[in-house]
Order: structure tokens, then C-alpha cells, then sequence
């Protein structure tokens, strides 16, 4: 049993037979052959191949949670083994959402790939929904984000602080009366907005002007809402997004004010179309941090990139 896994699993994971047959560099007939023996030695089909897009069968959502058991179990091993040669060998994989991914972690990656070559290093760009499930069934080791998962189910290691601010197109009426209010870029590149001396804008100012929140569940669109209901403000929203890349585009193309956070400011270039501002409150500020599993085994890689953050 089991024996045709990694073919049922791609199927899973692609979502259709053309695209798995496609990942793994074989025929479509052949993937279809693997994956009717592989039914026929368990009893029962895997796949509901009436619907569209390809769905589970109950049988089908129990194999694959008893799959990833078994990859979960096997990849701690490999890793074990990895460790025990000193990481001449061995592999990391780290997820983060857009922002994380593009401007954070290949830096991070590329200094540790510098200093252990043999490592074969994997970066997984996802929703961070996704990537907790990733990193809850061991498809990946570490997931760096800025939400605050369950610390029953998780450790983490504390990477930085982050703080949100109002990013407003260059065009909007109201940044005329809001002069002695607005944070340069250079403020928030060197920090200095954290001053007890920049004040904060209220919210109040930005009555009837459209804005952009990020979807429900997602951390910085919770904290937005939390700080409007602080400042017992209602935002008039025109979009609902699920990435901050994309709302600060918005912002960019002068459609909408968004949320965003100083870690994204200091990394993407500067906008002359964008003005800045500085909120209050508790939700402005969180933490970046990067999650393991609670008791996996914790590799030497896994160690290794931890201690040189």
C-alpha cells in the first residue's frame, strides 16, 4: 500500500492528470495506469473524476492525510541522516507570502546558501492560509510571517519588528491640508518616524475617500480594521485584496489609500506618486517572525539559518 504515492499526490497537487503527468516527466497513460493500480490495491477510488476541477474522494482525503504523514516522517529522516554529515547535505525549505518572498527571504537564503553550499535550499511563495497548512503537514520547515500563529501548535524565533502606516496617492485632495503630518521616505528608511515628536494622523481626515483593505484573515487587514474601529472611523472601501503588494500598486495608481507596512517602504523603491503617514494606536506595530513546528525534529539547517538572523 502506498506504493503509488508520490503519483497520487502529484494529482493532488496539480489538480488534473495532464499537469502531474507534466511534473513528473511522464505520459498521462502511464499516470493513469499508476493511479488505477494504486486504487484497485486499496479497495476503493481516490479521485471523483465526475467533478471538475478533480476532487478527493472521502477514501482519497484519508490517503492523502496518511500521505503526508508518511513524507513528513521520511523527510525528518532524510534530515536526521543530513545532520549527521555535517551539512555536507540536506535541504531547507522556508515559505513566506508575496511580499516575504520577493523583498526578505533571498537575501537570507543567498547569505546562508554562501555558507553551506550543499544544502539545497527551497522557497515556497504562497497565501499565508496555504503555508500554515505547508508548514502543519512538513512540506516546508520554517514560514516567515507576520501573523500570530497558535503557540500550542508553533514555535517561533522573533526576526523584526514591522509597523503599518497610511500610504495615500500623491493626488488626493486631502495631503494639501495634511503637510505638517506627511513622513518622507528617508523618515521611514532610517526610523525616524518612531519619534515621540512625528505625530500621528487621525484617520477622521480621510472621510469619503476611497481605500483598499486587505481580505479578512489576513493579518495586516485585520489590524486595519482594528485601528478604523480605534479611531471609530468607517473606511469607505472600493477593493478587498488578499496580497499588500498589490494594495500599495493600487495606492500607486492613485485609486485608493492602503495599509502598509514600513518593511515593504524600505524595500521597494521610492514613489514620488505615494505620501506617507504615521497611525497610532495598538495595532501599528507586530512582529516578523519565523515558525516551526512544535516538537519536529529541528534540523541542523533549520538551526543553522536561525542563529545567523
Amino acid at each position: 500500500m502506498f506504493n503509488g504515492m508520490k503519483y497520487v499526490y502529484a494529482v493532488y497537487k496539480e489538480g488534473s492528470f495532464s499537469k502531474a503527468a507534466e511534473s513528473l516527466f511522464i505520459s498521462q497513460p502511464s499516470l493513469s495506469a499508476n493511479i488505477k493500480r494504486e486504487e484497485d490495491n486499496i479497495g476503493y477510488p481516490i479521485f471523483d473524476r465526475s467533478t471538475k476541477p478533480l476532487s478527493l474522494t472521502e477514501c482519497g482525503k484519508e490517503y492523502i492525510r496518511a500521505a503526508e504523514q508518511i513524507m513528513s516522517v521520511n523527510q525528518h529522516f532524510e534530515v536526521y541522516l543530513s545532520d549527521m554529515e555535517g551539512l555536507r547535505a540536506g535541504s531547507l525549505s522556508i515559505g513566506g507570502t508575496n511580499l516575504f518572498a520577493s523583498w526578505i527571504l533571498p537575501e537570507l537564503l543567498s547569505d546562508f546558501s554562501l555558507k553551506y553550499p550543499n544544502v539545497e535550499i527551497e522557497l515556497v511563495e504562497e497565501t499565508s492560509h496555504e503555508l500554515e497548512h505547508m508548514l502543519q503537514s512538513g512540506r516546508i520547515d520554517l514560514l516567515l510571517d507576520n501573523s500570530k500563529l497558535d503557540s500550542a501548535i508553533y514555535e517561533h524565533q522573533v526576526y523584526m519588528e514591522e509597523f503599518l502606516l497610511l500610504a495615500v496617492p500623491a493626488g488626493f485632495d486631502v495631503n494639501e491640508r495634511l503637510k505638517g503630518f506627511q513622513l518622507s521616505h528617508d523618515m521611514i528608511e532610517e526610523g525616524k518616524f518612531l519619534s515621540a515628536d512625528i505625530p500621528s494622523v487621525s484617520l477622521k481626515e480621510f472621510a469619503n475617500v476611497p481605500f483598499v483593505l486587505l481580505k479578512q484573515g489576513n493579518d495586516t487587514g485585520e489590524r486595519a480594521r482594528a485601528i478604523c474601529r480605534e479611531n471609530r472611523f468607517t473606511p469607505e472601501v472600493i477593493f478587498e485584496l488578499d496580497q499588500q503588494m498589490t494594495s500599495y500598486n493600487i495606492t500607486i495608481s492613485g485609486m485608493a489609500i492602503s495599509f502598509i507596512s514600513d518593511t515593504l517602504i524600505r524595500r521597494v523603491p521610492f514613489h514620488e506618486k505615494v505620501v506617507y503617514y504615521k497611525l497610532s494606536g495598538k495595532n501599528v506595530r507586530r512582529n516578523l517572525s519565523f515558525y516551526w513546528k512544535s516538537g519536529r525534529y529541528k534540523s541542523r539547517a533549520m538551526e543553522e539559518f536561525l542563529k545567523g538572523l
